[in-house]
């Protein structure tokens, strides 16, 4: 059946997209395709899920389930106790009126079933579409017709990720919309023709071929038996081999991530770029501000002009105002003979970033909204106005809307920079992102250093995707550079090497839940200062094993190893 290898390639992809299981089935409960648990036994009936598989079947509908153990359709189910399914949707692939079959995604562990809970419009949504295209398939797969070769590459086209798919000599069969958009929308699509996929003796990364072009790709690879399909998290220009790399100029696609927050801004910045007027980026401290103001600058028509960046918190606040303004030549003692232009007049023709914003003094909130009024600036010591043409980007983390009603800032010069608001959200709401993250800022950094690394071990990932991030992105890229310093050169990185911090936090969730949205049974415990860390610990595996004595369950629920599992039972006498 070779169209049942390219399900299960597909099925694979899918599975690392969504960061859920996968599993289809015919019509008869034959199991296709599988990830995880369910990536076994193909052409026999599964031995779990059995009931809600039939149920999407007979009445032809999606069926979602959030707590098999308790749900009435699981209630004459003999594996009800045992069942490791903790969320489930199922999709009939529908042809003809026929039932041909049913995917399905499945969360078999807490992380999973919160995420399938969070996006579960958006998951029954795109299971819909490629339930479509799987019905005319698995109708060929019934008559033992041969492969239909457009089936993967037409599933692939259709996601909502960058995907690179390849044969089995490692030339580029595909390149979807997603992966164009991140290597570089104005490509001409007759690059990719010959376009090939090389290994790259820097770890992690990987080099893509088409004619003189190249570039070094950062991304999730997986290998089938037909194939290989390459999921990129980052994607830069190669250098010349001896070359220094250059610095990485910010653009819409080094804005890294896939979680929702993240492709809604890439789609905003595309849309606002063009425009003169006026952007305020909010968010917390260490999310990217200033990247994403350059990204909007490089995609602007003033890319060819100046960027100029100040951090109106730094600067103190007797320089601010000939640092932004300018001064006249004799204008206070100590200036400089001829005079100097200030940042607004540098900026002239191009950009303006204003970071943290709201530490400006009051009395040059005036004279910059005179500035952004009139399209003019005085220097200081002069009377001689200099136009000026500038787009103006802000930036802060404070609450300006407070500030102004408690007078520290300028109502009228808040409108006239928050034209274009965008919220930046923190690293502990972007889902899905920290490892995207991490895997890029490893590449970046070995490739800056000059060390070479073997990767981060499986615990470490889950060490740092369920750490809270209070430093955001700045923080993650801060640990990743501390990381591949101090390494031994080809090893993994294992948590051993992590800061302390990690190891005391480890157990806590990585982000509160207001009352009644953690998932039943499950403790929510709030990171703060008093909590008594290995009490709080023993509890958390007390309550783990309680519901279930199956260690191998326990040790995934908890995000740890089974050895590390048993360790931490005889610690606190749980046996």
């Amino acid at each position: 059946m070779p169209i049942q290898k390219t399900i299960q390639h597909f099925a694979s992809l899918l599975a690392n997209v969504l960061h859920l299981e996968v599993e289809v089935v015919d019509n008869q409960l034959l199991r296709i395709a599988g990830t995880g648990p369910y990536g076994q036994r193909f052409g026999q009936v599964p031995a779990s899920n059995t009931v809600l598989l039939k149920e999407v079947m007979e009445k032809k509908q999606e069926v979602v389930i959030f707590d098999s153990r308790q749900n009435l359709l699981c209630q004459d189910c003999t594996q009800r106790e045992s069942c490791r399914e903790r969320g489930f949707i199922g999709v009939p692939i529908v042809h003809q009126q026929r039932c041909l079959g049913v995917i399905s995604l499945v969360a078999v562990n807490i992380t999973q079933l919160r995420h399938l809970r969070e996006h579960t419009s958006m998951f029954i949504e795109y299971i819909r579409h490629i339930s479509t295209l799987l019905a005319a398939n698995l109708a060929v797969l019934h008559r033992k017709e041969p492969l239909l070769d457009p089936l993967l590459q037409r599933l692939a086209a259709g996601i909502d990720r960058a995907v690179i798919l390849c044969d089995r000599q490692q030339n580029v069969v595909l390149i979807n919309d997603r992966a164009r958009e991140m290597i570089g929308p104005g490509e001409d699509a007759l690059l990719w023709q010959n376009a090939v996929l090389e290994s790259s003796p820097r770890q992690q990364t990987f080099l893509l071929r088409a004619g003189e072009r190249r570039w070094r790709i950062t991304g999730q690879f997986s290998e089938a038996e037909n194939g290989a399909f390459l999921l990129p998290s980052a994607c830069l220009p190669a250098e010349r081999e001896g070359e220094a790399p250059e610095p990485a100029v910010p653009t819409i696609k080094n804005l890294i991530g896939e979680s929702v927050a993240i492709r809604k801004l890439r789609r905003l910045v595309g849309r606002i770029a063009g425009s003169p007027s006026s952007v305020m980026i909010l968010g917390e401290s260490g999310t990217g501000k200033e990247v994403v103001a350059r990204a909007i600058h490089r995609l602007s028509p003033r890319h060819d002009k100046a960027f100029v960046a100040i951090n109106c918190a730094a600067i103190p606040e007797n320089l601010l105002e000939s640092e932004l303004f300018g001064y006249a030549k004799g204008a206070f003692t100590g200036a400089s003979p001829g005079g100097k232009p200030g940042l607004l007049q540098v900026a002239n023709g191009g950009t303006l970033f204003l970071d943290e914003i709201g530490d400006m003094p009051q009395g040059l909130q005036a004279r910059l909204l005179r500035a952004i009024e009139s399209r003019e600036v005085m220097p200081v010591g002069s009377s001689v106005p200099v136009p000026v043409d500038i787009r103006i980007i802000s930036a802060t983390h404070q609450n300006l809307e407070a500030h102004i009603r408690e007078g520290h800032f300028r109502e009228d010069l808040f409108y006239r920079l928050n034209v274009i608001p965008l919220w930046l959200p923190p690293l502990r709401e972007r889902e899905g992102d920290v490892e995207l993250l991490i895997n890029h800022f490893m590449a970046w950094h070995a490739r800056r250093i000059g060390r070479r690394w073997a990767g981060v071990s499986p615990e470490v990932m889950k060490m740092l995707c369920a750490h809270s991030w209070p430093g955001n992105v700045r923080e993650l890229s801060n640990l990743v550079e501390y990381l591949i310093n101090i390494v031994p050169e080809g090893e993994v990185i294992d948590s051993a090497l992590l800061p302390p911090v990690f190891h005391s936090h480890y157990f806590h969730a990585p982000v509160p839940k207001a009352p009644g949205e953690g998932c039943a049974g499950v403790t929510t415990v709030v990171d703060s200062a008093q909590s008594n860390l290995k009490s709080i610990e023993r509890t958390l595996i007390e309550e783990a094993l309680q519901r279930t004595r199956n260690k191998k369950q326990v040790a995934d629920e908890l995000g740890i190893g089974v050895a590390t599992l048993y360790r931490k039972i005889k610690k606190y006498d749980l046996a």
